[in-house]
């Protein structure tokens, strides 16, 4: 067996225990053959997500008295880092749902919506979606189009977004609407949108990487629901969505980290074996220091993650240190991917190896969730520039 990289000192024997478990419990439901192929033929991993909702792993992010688990920020860390590590498209597609869209029903819908959707979300029974990029507007969030107008007890909706992922096997969208046209930030509220719903059409979008989790265009054309699914107030989007930015962060980034030891690994491996002029390359102290870089790279970009969860945990504020921890490991993770495939030579450019994928996969990172130059303005304004 390939030792792994990865040191669980410092872990929990809960924490473990749970990383041993999802491991083990992927291999058998996500085999690494199987992971290629769904690759290929853009497939949403299905098995392994209900695998991992019915051993109740997606109960970590809620609280108890919402039928969850109620995890530590620390355990939700490790818990991503071990999907990503596995293999990204499961890690985002739990993400997403459990995450980036579900957290907003779980902080600030009605405990009737909390009652109805997030049990849902724990046992797998739905899977969400955030409706938040449109074509105009990126990172620009207050220049949305999408607009919810109030006609009686309904929103009638009508715009559209664009990179949605997982919209296309989503149950529900949390779609970030303007329900004020002529305000910015203050014009923007959250509205819950059944994916069945007449009048939304939802078209997949080919992408490099992430193929299995892939973004979306999604098409809202006056569709009508009821007003109880806007939650949080009405023009209180904005800085809901402010609050939730920092466990966003977290998981972008411990997927990022988990991704690095995989990468570092499998270029490893591949210098253990690879044999040129009469020894294995990993022979040659000019591949053993890119490995050392890569290590470096992972452990870093962990190290930063755990520092945020630390923080979280303790209550404490984490903008900066989210913003820190999501630029150090999305970047991280594409250069690990990089000096991998340059480790592999023509075999990390062949489709025949995995190295292709991975750095396929590990670009998205400083793209989505906010920029990393979106990052740096943070970073920037927080040290009063």
């Amino acid at each position: 067996m390939t030792q792994s990289l990865i040191n669980t000192a410092g872990l929990t024997e809960d924490q473990r225990m749970m990383r041993d478990g999802v491991l083990d419990l992927l291999s058998r439901h996500l085999p690494w053959d199987k992971v290629r192929q769904m690759d290929e033929a853009r497939a949403f991993p299905h098995e392994a997500y209900d695998a991992l909702a019915e051993a109740g792993y997606l109960g970590l992010f809620y609280p108890e008295e919402l039928g969850g688990m109620g995890g530590s920020y620390k355990d939700i860390a490790v818990f991503l880092e071990t999907l990503g590590y596995y293999y990204t498209g499961i890690a985002q597609a739990v993400t997403t749902s459990a995450i980036y869209a579900g957290m907003h029903v779980a902080k600030f819908g009605s405990d009737e919506l909390k009652r109805e959707i997030v049990p849902k979300i724990i046992s797998g029974r739905a899977k969400l979606a955030l409706g938040m990029s449109e074509p105009g507007t990126g990172s620009d969030v207050a220049g949305i189009k999408t607009s919810a107008v109030r006609d009686g007890d309904e929103y009638v909706i009508n715009g559209s977004k664009v990179w949605i992922t997982c919209a296309h096997v989503a149950d529900y969208i949390v779609a970030i609407v303007k329900t004020d046209t002529q305000a910015r930030h203050s014009g923007i509220s959250t509205i819950l949108v059944p994916t069945k719903t007449a009048g939304v059409t939802i078209r997949p979008l080919s992408m490099l990487g992430r193929r299995t989790t892939h973004a979306n265009e999604v098409f809202f054309d006056n569709v009508r629901v009821p007003a109880a699914n806007l939650f949080g107030g009405e023009g209180q989007a904005w800085k809901n969505i402010m609050n939730c930015l920092g466990l966003e962060r977290l998981g972008l980034a411990a997927i990022s980290a988990g991704h690095c030891f995989k990468i570092t690994e499998y270029a490893r491996d591949y210098a253990r074996d690879r044999v040129q002029f009469g020894k294995p390359i990993s022979q040659f102290q000019v591949i053993q220091h890119k490995l050392a870089d890569m290590m470096i790279m992972a452990e870093t970009s962990r190290q930063a993650v755990y520092r945020v969860a630390e923080l979280l945990d303790g209550g404490h504020p984490v903008v900066q240190e989210a913003s820190i921890a999501k630029i150090v490991a999305t970047e991280n993770n594409f250069k690990c991917a990089d000096v991998g495939m340059q480790i592999l030579g023509g075999a990390g450019y062949s489709n025949e190896y995995d190295m292709q994928m991975f750095f396929r996969d590990s670009r998205v990172g400083p793209i989505g969730g906010g920029t990393n130059e979106i990052q740096r303005n943070i970073i920037a304004k927080q040290m009063d520039l």
